[in-house]
């Protein structure tokens, strides 16, 4: 029944109103959710989010109209949103928030005969329950079975249903026969708006952690590359300085006369490495500080080539000390 010209004109109102009021919206699609769902999802949204539904005609319009009477507003590209079943949910809150409370309501749905289905259904072998009468309604689906207590037994997991294809009239009735409730139905995020901004639903999935992650990912393959070309840049530059203080460190512990504060606890060690070791049953503490001291030694004197060519010398006959 077409609506009146005053609940139309209400609905304009209502809309224009929306989109002055918020700066962000979901682009949703509600393929196979029923209305009792749809009410819920406003009961769980109440204060936060408004959602809108209509026809696409109205909703195209009414963007139109709003975009005359507001030259500068960006809105005009969700014109080209409102194809299929599509609604509006409106926000100034957390995108991210708002977008649990969208998915997390869906419902079990049987497979209807005729309807595409939205995922693969795959039945997993065992007990069915049916009784050894119907054995032939389960080789016309060309699935093994066998009789075990009184009834039919799958042997094996059965691809009953790829996703895409439309269920015949013996899926559905095996699925039925079965209990099961393959598909599950629920509001589809399709876009987002954000300030002018129109991008896919799935950029939400990009969290501060994965962006961190992928930004010590690329500063460490341009620090690798830094050091790789002896370029210094900002990512290296801690490298280039460890790497210079353990060549240094490496010419230093062999020098007699020459010392510097950090050297001092390594050329110690050197010379009397029984004085760090521990005293006792409480000086463990002090075999382990004694083992580090080591290690790092060991590593500082295994690194003494890069050392010298870091001094200009290539051979033995150089170096001014």
């Amino acid at each position: 029944m077409p609506l009146s010209a005053e609940r139309k004109a209400d609905y304009f109102t209502r809309m224009k109103e929306l989109l002055a009021t918020y700066s962000k919206l979901f682009v949703i699609e509600i393929e196979n959710v029923g209305s009792m769902q749809l009410q819920q999802t406003r009961i769980a949204l109440r204060g936060r989010a408004e959602v809108l539904m209509g026809k696409n005609t109205m909703m195209r319009k009414c963007i139109r109209e709003f975009v005359e009477e507001n030259p500068e507003s960006p809105v005009a590209q969700l014109e080209s949103c409102c194809r299929g079943n599509v609604g509006f949910v409106f926000t100034n809150g957390d995108l991210g928030e708002i977008r649990e409370v969208l998915e997390s309501n869906v419902r079990p749905a049987p497979a209807r005969v005729g309807s595409v289905a939205p995922a693969d259904v795959v039945v997993p072998k065992g007990p069915t329950g049916c009784d050894p009468g119907q054995t032939a309604f389960f080789q016309t689906l060309q699935i093994q079975t066998k009789i075990t207590r009184g009834q039919i037994e799958m042997t094996s997991d059965t691809h009953l249903i790829t996703a895409g294809e439309k269920v015949t009239a013996s899926q559905a009735a095996l699925l039925q026969k079965l209990g099961i409730e393959p598909f599950t139905y629920g509001m589809t995020l399709k876009q987002v708006y954000d300030s002018g901004s129109l991008f896919d639903a799935k950029v939400l999935d990009i969290t501060d952690d994965v962006l961190a992650a992928k930004f010590v990912a690329a500063l460490n393959a341009i620090s690798k590359l830094s050091l790789a070309l002896n370029m210094p840049t900002e990512a290296s530059v801690t490298h280039s300085i460890a790497n210079a203080f353990k060549a240094i460190l490496s010419v230093t512990v062999e020098l007699d006369k020459y010392t510097f504060e950090k050297a001092e606890t390594y050329k110690a060690y050197l010379a009397d490495p029984s004085a760090f070791a521990g005293s006792g049953g409480g000086g463990g503490g002090g075999g382990d500080e004694a083992a580090a001291v080591e290690e790092v030694v060991e590593e500082e004197v295994e690194e003494a080539p890069p050392a010298v060519d870091m001094f200009g010398g290539g051979g033995d006959d150089e170096g001014d000390y």
